[in-house]
């Protein structure tokens, strides 16, 4: 541990130059009195460290000092920061900004053409994603309470293996002794999340792997619906539905395809608020649902 912080600290004042000892303290989250043997340490190790006293000293490092720049191409770099800015805006990661830094003192260029800006992703979830994180690096089970799709309240004690973003929520992957099987839950739904001394009970293979054959179990059922959008609806439904033109209609209205997960409540919301500017054709399981949902909003308000 100690020696990762030499190498960032040393990448923090090579990005950053003349340094306090009480800023550096502050964003390594150690005492000025750990940074001032740190420095030492790197002092004796052959960094050309220079202290600079007053109000407006620090540490600094030589401007003729540089770490070596040929892991990879400039093109690479790019690309790697553009991901690392990305996860940096998703999650705040205290460990993620640090390796940020390295690349950054690496690559000085800041070319890229991409901006990745997940900020929203940090609204209402940060607690557990880092309790998760917690649990997953110190491999301890985790108990919660889950509220499923079915609206069915339990609670699961799991060994996390990883959380993930995908289908536009977080996730925790994570194995349940009682299913002997493999799992994944939405942040949103976990309450009550609690930490236990409980080790794993056993060896978990990576997560792409355990996600992989996952994903060919079809864990998530898929339903194509049929719709006829008007004009003033049609960039709605592409944008919120991702919805794909079959066929022009009349007066500028489509035929439409929408793929659309069974369980989910999302895209049924989205349909009804469309109002009359959408009519579905089909599944009739889906007319009948939609019905349903619209008849009882209607008893409601009536």
């Amino acid at each position: 541990m100690k020696i990762e912080r030499l190498y960032a600290i040393t990448v923090y004042l090579l990005n950053h130059g003349r340094t306090s000892a009480n800023e550096l303290a502050k964003y390594f989250e150690v005492s000025v009195r750990t940074i001032q043997r740190d420095i030492d340490s790197l002092c004796l190790s052959g960094i050309p460290i220079v202290s600079v006293a007053g109000a407006a000293g620090g540490y600094e490092i030589s401007e003729q000092f540089s770490l070596d720049k040929d892991l990879a191409t400039s093109n690479d770099y790019s690309y790697i920061l553009t991901a690392l800015r990305g996860l940096v805006s998703a999650t705040d990661d205290r460990n993620v900004k640090h390796t940020l830094e390295k690349i950054s003192h690496i690559s000085k260029q800041n070319d890229a053409h991409i901006i990745l800006d997940f900020s929203v992703l940090r609204e209402g979830e940060q607690a557990t994603l880092q309790a998760l994180q917690t649990a997953i690096a110190q491999k301890r089970v985790v108990d919660f309470t889950y509220t499923n799709n079915n609206n069915e309240t339990r609670t699961h004690s799991v060994e996390p293996i990883a959380v993930l973003y995908r289908w536009y929520s977080w996730y925790l992957l994570a194995y349940s002794k009682v299913k002997n099987d493999y799992r994944c839950y939405k942040l949103v739904r976990i309450r009550d999340l609690k930490i236990t001394d409980k080790p794993f009970t056993k060896e978990h293979r990576t997560p792409d792997i355990i996600l992989k054959e996952s994903d060919k179990t079809g864990s998530r059922q898929y339903t194509d619906v049929y719709i006829e959008c008007k004009e003033r609806a049609r960039s709605k439904v592409q944008e919120y539905l991702r919805g794909i033109i079959i066929k022009d209609l009349p007066d500028g209205d489509a035929l439409m395809k929408l793929t659309v997960v069974e369980n989910e409540q999302l895209w049924i919301g989205t349909l009804l608020s469309l109002g009359d500017d959408v009519k579905v054709i089909a599944p009739i399981q889906i007319r009948r649902r939609l019905f349903e949902a619209a008849s009882k909003i209607v008893s409601l308000y009536k």
